[in-house]
């Protein structure tokens, strides 16, 4: 049996997507071995042979810097993408450039991940000349605040991620962003070598290949383990089993 080192950044998301994936590698009779730590530590121990996959770069812009030489990616996980959000008020980022911190609370909880986008974002909307002010925080506790926001109904800009357990409940509204100021839509792709690739059976590879999970799917995984306290696995078979999504 083929052991596989799956390795991903330490996070719910992306420990909800290595389980995904690795649901596709057991049906191919691989074990896989998970790995997790920072995103610099993961990227590491990919490019020095340590771990054989990682899951998930996003491209082609936040991880460019990952591909080349004999690493390459494969897949097309889901489609991430940066947005600002509210609970259910407004229509677009530029309609929030002609109203006021009266309508709006005016400081803007930004996940520390999301910060270098959200101060574009804000630059290229004017939202500093209309009272708005950032707050960058961790991303844990960008969520939570966030969270809190939303089941108390409030009126506040919200910048999140896509994928994100929030989106699974349908109570926030993505602004439209004409400007396209928070960046371009992503691809989350497995990033493996072309050694491993070669060295992996011809039809797990194109089962991997064409391995397609949907922002959806991925904010159900990181929801139900948020929200109902499921392990990765539990979550993920729970996906499979059609227990998360209707089909």
């Amino acid at each position: 049996m083929t052991t596989i080192a799956l390795g991903y950044p330490d996070t719910i998301l992306h420990e909800a997507t290595a389980a995904a994936v690795a649901r596709v590698l057991e049906a191919n009779d691989a074990e896989v071995d998970f790995v997790c730590g920072s995103h610099a530590d993961m990227v590491a121990q990919l490019k020095s042979g340590e771990i054989d996959m990682f899951v998930a770069g996003w491209f082609p812009d936040v991880d460019s810097a990952l591909l080349g030489g004999d690493l390459i990616a494969m897949g097309q996980l889901y489609r991430p993408l940066y947005t600002i959000c509210v609970p259910e008020a407004a229509s677009s980022i530029a309609s929030i450039a002609d109203a006021t911190t009266d309508v709006f609370a005016a400081e803007i909880v930004t996940p520390e991940s999301m910060a270098a986008q959200v101060r574009n974002a804000v630059g290229a909307y004017g939202l500093t000349e209309r009272g708005f002010t950032l707050n960058i925080r961790p991303d844990e506790e960008a969520f939570a605040y966030a969270s809190g926001v939303v089941e108390r109904g409030e009126a506040v800009l919200l910048p999140l991620p896509q994928p994100n357990f929030l989106f699974h409940d349908g109570r926030i509204v993505t602004l439209a962003d004409p400007k396209g100021a928070l960046g371009a839509e992503q691809i989350a792709q497995i990033v493996l070598s072309r050694a491993v690739r070669d060295a992996l059976d011809s039809d797990m590879i194109d089962e991997l290949d064409e391995l397609t999970l949907g922002v959806k799917v991925i904010s159900a995984l990181d929801c139900a383990m948020r929200r109902e306290g499921l392990t990765a696995e539990a979550a993920a078979e729970a996906w499979q089993r059609g227990r998360l999504l209707p089909r």
